[in-house]
């Protein structure tokens, strides 16, 4: 790519992982800002593979992203499989060829939502709240992914009682465990998610344990069961279209989710942005920064529904988006 300023990885593993050229979108700080949302707890499958650089797994593939100015830059490895092939016959190819660049754009931009305009959201959050305005002054370019909704749901069926390093290596060592190998970058293997079927085994949850999930075993191998015989990956993604109310139902009634896990994967995954996760941070946030008057003295579930109805009183449709700042 001419005049391109950020280089791959070292690919010590060569030929295993050989990376596409490197690509960029427009996209200005204001707009996204890499280290904030992908350090923030909303996935758990990013990490800081050189300062500024970011490597992780989206879309069963292996990215590395970086601003520069303006510019998301991004390039993407292929999969051992697909390259052994290729290499039989041209040595070490970049997978340019195998990549269609539309596609890869498309896909970045759907994960970071980046058709919706941060900058105007800031405005309009700032003159509703001068505490936001306040804040957000620090914390520019924060913005709401939009992942998969199967890999949403594990992931955070892992985080309760949990901080994010712990939940990172769990969802690590779950990947490695069930999932299939996309490639190897740095000696560092890489594992796109585990399947709806891969969680289902006989031995899944024993298997966990084993991994140290603990009593998060159970959820995750029970969730697992309860779409594979109900709705179904494709119904989980089908609930996009669902209104909030009962998208929040469906997945309060598996095994393991709550109503801040199942605010989590609305908000994260889909697509209902006036989701308001709410932990006890955010509600000793509600009572004592902005004076929320509520029913008892903790997080019942009353005060949990008053909680997100003050903030999406206050910020609007987007409220999830707002409290995400």
């Amino acid at each position: 790519v001419r005049g391109c300023s950020p280089t791959p990885m070292k690919l010590r593993d060569a030929p295993s992982a050989c990376p596409s050229l490197w690509r960029c979108l427009p996209c200005p700080p204001a707009e996204l800002r890499l280290d904030l949302v992908l350090s923030s707890g909303q996935s758990f499958r990013w990490w800081e593979s050189s300062p500024g650089a970011w490597t992780g797994v989206l879309g069963s593939r292996v990215w590395t992203l970086r601003q520069d100015g303006d510019r998301l830059w991004y390039t993407v490895y292929g999969e051992e499989d697909e390259h052994e092939e290729e290499e039989e016959r041209d040595g070490c190819p970049a997978k340019a060829a195998r990549l269609d660049a539309a596609e890869t754009d498309r896909i970045l931009r759907d994960y970071f939502q980046l058709d919706v305009g941060l900058s105007a959201l800031y405005r309009a959050w700032g003159a509703a709240d001068p505490l936001f305005r306040k804040v957000a002054k620090d914390f520019p370019g924060v913005r709401v992914l939009r992942q998969d909704p199967v890999e949403c749901l594990f992931s955070f069926i892992c985080t309760s009682n949990n901080h994010i390093s712990r939940i990172t290596a769990m969802i690590e060592r779950l990947c490695q465990a069930f999932g299939r190998r996309l490639c190897c970058l740095d000696s560092r293997p890489f594992h796109a998610f585990p399947s709806l079927s891969a969680l289902t085994g006989a031995d899944a949850e024993a298997q966990l344990r084993a991994l140290g999930f603990g009593y998060r075993a159970k959820f995750v191998s029970g969730s697992a069961r309860a779409i594979a015989e109900g709705l179904g990956s494709e119904g989980l993604c089908q609930l996009r279209t669902a209104p909030y109310a009962e998208a929040r139902r469906v997945l309060c009634a598996l095994p393991g989710v709550g109503a801040k896990v199942a605010d989590c994967v609305c908000l994260l995954s889909l697509d209902k942005a006036e989701a308001v996760p709410v932990d006890t941070h955010v509600w000793h946030i509600a009572r004592q920064r902005y004076g929320v008057a509520l029913s008892g003295k903790s997080l019942t579930p009353r005060a949990y529904q008053e909680i997100g109805d003050f903030f999406r009183g206050l910020w609007g449709p987007r409220a999830g988006w707002a409290q995400a700042v």
